[in-house]
This record gives C-alpha cells, sequence and structure tokens, in this order.
C-alpha cells in the first residue's frame, strides 16, 4: 500500500514535466545554450548524434546495461524531461513505466518506433502494447526509423536542413550495408545449427530478418516471470535440437540462463554459454559496443562463432 501510495506521488510529479511547472528545479550549472534533446536509449542516442552532431545537448536516459522495460526516472530526469525541447522514445511499450508520463507531453515528445507502418511489425498482444517494440535488431527496420527521426529533427530545427538530410542519409546507407553484412553473416551458420536463445524475447525482429530461430526464457517484457514449465520446455528444445550455445543479455540478470544450464546437466546433456549479448541496452560509451553498429557487430559476431 505504501508503495503504491509513493509511485502515485511519484508520477504525480512526473506529470508536472509537461506543465511546466519543475523549471526551479533546475541547477545553476547548466550553461548549454543549444536545444536540449533528451532520448530514453543509447539506441536513439546513435541516431540522433549521427544526424545532428552537435547541434543539440543531447542526453539519453537510459545507459549501458539499463532494462528500459523496468525502468523509473530519476529527479533528474524529471528536471530533464521539463527543460527538454523535444523528447525522443521508442514507443510500443518499451519505456513502460514511462507510458503514461510521454503520453501527456505531447506537444515534445516524439515516439520513433511507432512510425513504422504497422504491416512492419511483429504482433505482440500479449505484451503491453500491441506490437514487439524491439524494432532495431532488423538493421534495416532501424534504418526507416533513423528517417523518421532524421524528419523530425529537420521539422525541429529547419535552418539546419542541408547537414541533417546529408548526415541522415549517410547513416541510412551505413546501416543498410551492415544490414547487408548481418545476412551474410548468418547465413555462414549451418541451417540445422540456426537457433538463437536468450534469457529474454527480445530477438523476433532479428530472427524474422535474417532467417534464425529464436526463442526467449522470459516473454517480450523482462518484468514477466520464468516459470519451472518455461525451463522445462526449453531443456527439451535444447536436447532435441542439440543446440551447442544459448546467450547471456547484458541488461538482463544471468540467473534463468544458469537455471537452463543446470536444467539440461540433470538431464546428461550440456550446452554453453555462447556470450554476453547487447539487447535492450548498448555497450559503455567510448567503446565500439557504445554505438549501434559496433552493438550489432559484436552480437552477429558472437552469435556465429558459438553457432557455427
Amino acid at each position: 500500500m505504501i508503495r503504491r501510495y509513493l509511485d502515485k506521488i511519484f508520477y504525480g510529479l512526473l506529470l508536472l514535466a509537461g506543465t511546466g511547472m519543475l523549471h526551479a528545479c533546475g541547477t545553476a550549472g547548466d550553461a548549454d545554450e543549444r536545444p536540449a534533446v533528451v532520448v530514453t536509449t543509447m539506441m536513439l542516442e546513435d541516431i540522433v548524434n549521427n544526424i545532428a552532431e552537435d547541434r543539440f545537448s543531447v542526453h539519453a536516459m537510459m545507459g549501458p546495461g539499463v532494462d528500459p522495460h523496468v525502468y523509473r526516472a530519476t529527479p533528474n530526469d524529471v528536471r530533464r524531461l521539463d527543460r527538454a525541447d523535444l523528447i525522443i522514445y521508442n514507443g510500443h511499450f518499451l519505456e513502460a513505466r514511462l507510458a503514461e508520463v510521454l503520453a501527456k507531453i505531447p506537444d515534445r515528445t516524439f515516439a520513433a518506433a511507432e512510425q513504422l507502418d504497422e504491416s512492419r511489425l511483429i504482433q505482440a498482444f500479449e505484451f503491453g502494447g500491441n506490437y514487439d517494440p524491439h524494432v532495431w535488431f532488423d538493421v534495416s527496420l532501424w534504418a526507416e526509423v533513423a528517417a523518421h527521426v532524421g524528419e523530425r529533427l529537420i521539422a525541429f530545427a529547419p535552418e539546419h536542413e542541408e547537414q541533417f538530410r546529408s548526415n541522415m542519409e549517410a547513416y541510412i546507407a551505413e546501416l543498410n550495408e551492415l544490414h547487408e553484412w548481418v545476412g551474410e553473416q548468418i547465413s555462414t551458420i549451418p541451417e540445422e545449427k540456426r537457433i538463437l536463445i536468450t534469457a529474454h524475447d527480445a530477438f523476433a525482429y532479428f530472427g524474422r530478418a535474417y532467417n534464425i530461430e529464436v526463442e526467449g526464457l522470459q516473454g517480450l517484457s523482462t518484468q514477466s516471470e520464468v516459470g519451472l514449465q518455461d525451463i522445462t520446455r526449453m531443456v527439451r528444445l535444447i536436447m532435441d535440437r542439440n543446440v551447442p550455445a544459448i546467450f547471456l543479455e547484458t541488461s538482463v540478470p544471468p540467473r534463468s540462463v544458469q537455471s537452463l544450464i543446470n536444467g539440461v546437466s540433470e538431464r546428461g546433456g550440456q550446452v554453453r554459454i555462447g556470450g554476453e549479448l547487447f539487447s535492450d541496452a548498448m555497450g559503455e560509451r567510448g567503446t565500439p559496443e557504445g554505438t549501434y553498429a559496433g552493438m550489432v557487430r559484436h552480437n552477429v559476431t558472437i552469435i556465429v562463432e558459438a553457432l557455427k
């Protein structure tokens, strides 16, 4: 009861961010006069930085290793949202605990993944939204998202249209090349070994785009619980298909995957951890995996080496 009451108070404060009533919370040290753009994930941060370069002050609310499904905004986030000139989020209920807040300030928010044609999306009615939100795992879809974000940035700052459009075209060309590379790499895995098992069901777009079967212990959201039936079903699958490796995720605790390994061992089988994949968050800033392209290349390299 107390926790529910505190949540109501906290989210009431968040909703005030949409009315401009929290300006007094700003700090005297905020000297950056560039327009402030707040994004929820590092994947979106990568798009904005590549298109706008240094024209904006860009802040990603969720850094390396942060799970967006369970993320709760901090007081600093509240202040940043209030001061932001533009807020870009993924949408389709990825940022589950922020969804209501973001919906209350439509004049400054942009749901990037929700600009995609619904025919390109994977339905997921058991999830909080109607569609699977993990669209960045299909690089061709993420290129479309980048185009939508680019157009929104141009509308926001039309004086920089020439620069933004040139950068956007270069970035999308890079993503198109990356998409082809991913397909080529995954095709080197023998078809019977092309099965990707991870901690939660985040890779459906990856599987559809690159012709690899995917299975997750948890559902689309990490808020769901892993039950004994889930473990038993996956153990049977690993044994029947002779799966050589399963994968951890950087933003999901490893206990469910370890339970799966133990379950296989108890039945006389053997499966190893193929490596750690970036799923809902990217790597540390300043590393290759701290960029979208670097994250994708890391994941694909790990998957191919473990399954091939």
